[in-house]
Parts: C-alpha cells; sequence; structure tokens
C-alpha cells in the first residue's frame, strides 16, 4: 500500500532523512548545481523587479526628493541621481568627472543622494553637508569636503564647516532635524532596491551606472537619455 510522503518520512529518523538526501546527491550531483542555478536565477528575478520598481513607481522619489540637494541647472532636461560617501576615494576621483560633465553640459541636472556607508565618520559628514544646505553653503561644503586630505571624521568635518564659513553651533543643531536622517534612510532603500553595493554610484534616466566612470562615458549616457525623451 502506498503511503503518503508525510507519514513515509514519519517512519524515519533524523539521521535516516539525512543519509537519503546524501545518497541522493551522492548519485545525482547535477542536483546540487541544478538547485544553486534556479535560487539564483530567483534571486535575479526579484532584483530585477525590485530595480524596475524603484525606475518607475518611484522615480520621483530618486530625482525630485526636496530632502536631496541639486547642483548644476535645476530646470535641467536630464537628471544626474549620484549616491556617494565622503570617504570614498573613488568618489572623490568622480569629483572631477562630475564637474566637468556640469560644464561642459547646461542642461544636466545634478541629485545628490548622500550614502554614507563607511563608517561613523561618513555618517557624521553626511549629516552636516545635509545641515549646511539650511545655511545655503551646501554646494561650497561639499566641493570643500570632496578635496580635503584625509578622512572625514567629527574634527575634520567641523574644521572644513568652518573654513567655508559655516556657523558651527547652527550645523550641530541643524544635524539633528528630522528629515536629514529621512534622507539617509532614504538613500540606503533605494541603493539596495537598485542592487548597488558600493560608492560612487550612478542613475542616469533607466541606466544604472555602478562604480567610477569618467566624463566621456557619463556624457555618452546623458546624450543618449536625451535622445531617448525626444
Amino acid at each position: 500500500m502506498a503511503l503518503p510522503l508525510a507519514a513515509w518520512a514519519d517512519g524515519l529518523d533524523e539521521d535516516r532523512i539525512k543519509e537519503l538526501v546524501l545518497e541522493t546527491i551522492r548519485e545525482n550531483p547535477g542536483i546540487v548545481m541544478e538547485a544553486v542555478a534556479i535560487l539564483e536565477q530567483r534571486q535575479a528575478d526579484a532584483a530585477e523587479v525590485a530595480r524596475a520598481d524603484v525606475l518607475s513607481n518611484q522615480r520621483a522619489l530618486l530625482e525630485q526628493d526636496t530632502n536631496a540637494p541639486v547642483l548644476g541647472n535645476p530646470d535641467g532636461d536630464v537628471t544626474v541621481v549620484e549616491f556617494f560617501d565622503y570617504n570614498c576615494p573613488y568618489c572623490r576621483r568622480a569629483m572631477d568627472e562630475v564637474q566637468g560633465l556640469m560644464d561642459a553640459d547646461a542642461n544636466v541636472r545634478l541629485v545628490y543622494r548622500e550614502w554614507p556607508i563607511l563608517g561613523e565618520g561618513s555618517v557624521f559628514a553626511a549629516k552636516a553637508a545635509l545641515a549646511a544646505r539650511k545655511q545655503g553653503k551646501y554646494e561650497e561644503f561639499h566641493w570643500a569636503m570632496m578635496s580635503m586630505n584625509g578622512r572625514a571624521e567629527e574634527a575634520s568635518v567641523l574644521r572644513v564647516a568652518a573654513e567655508v564659513g559655516l556657523d558651527i553651533d547652527q550645523l550641530r543643531l541643524d544635524m539633528e532635524a528630522p528629515e536629514i536622517d529621512e534622507h539617509l534612510t532614504t538613500s540606503m532603500s533605494l541603493a539596495q532596491s537598485l542592487g548597488f553595493n558600493g560608492t560612487p554610484s550612478f542613475v542616469i534616466g533607466d541606466e544604472l551606472v555602478p562604480g567610477f566612470v569618467e566624463q566621456p562615458q557619463l556624457e555618452e549616457i546623458v546624450d543618449s537619455t536625451r535622445k531617448g525623451l525626444e
């Protein structure tokens, strides 16, 4: 008489079940590779769904978030979103490429998403930069931070803040504003959904660009995105 699988399994002890599983794997080693391939494909499919959701349903949050600093042309026809960390050496290298892009193309709108993933100093720097917006000095502070020598830590961040003329006491107060934590939380969520795992990372139209990229490539992607808008 055939028994239901559950009833059959109940008649076996745990060691015997493990033995049967291992025996099956030994006799059919391809099963493991097939299972891994299926799992990887499912993960890739889920990641693609998450990316598509951000680029379609969360486009406004990605490009128009009022908590995110905007440089370049605020009315530009192509938006470049950069996720970055002040302690990321590749972000500092990318600074010249991004500046070059904005100098060469007056219709680029640059959105900065502070994504401090390299320690407490990075978090402090990101909060200070966002707070500097309240004093109208985000851009000046940002470029100064990107040009500084050494790591961004509390002392070095405050030194740069003083050098660009920020009121330090007011800066510290503004760093505690809820919209700053909201910006950082949103950056983390968007970056993870887009599949980014490091800085710098860029979003230009529907193009995802993880890692350092030179100005000519940025210009090429911007031009392609602009043509798609026509």
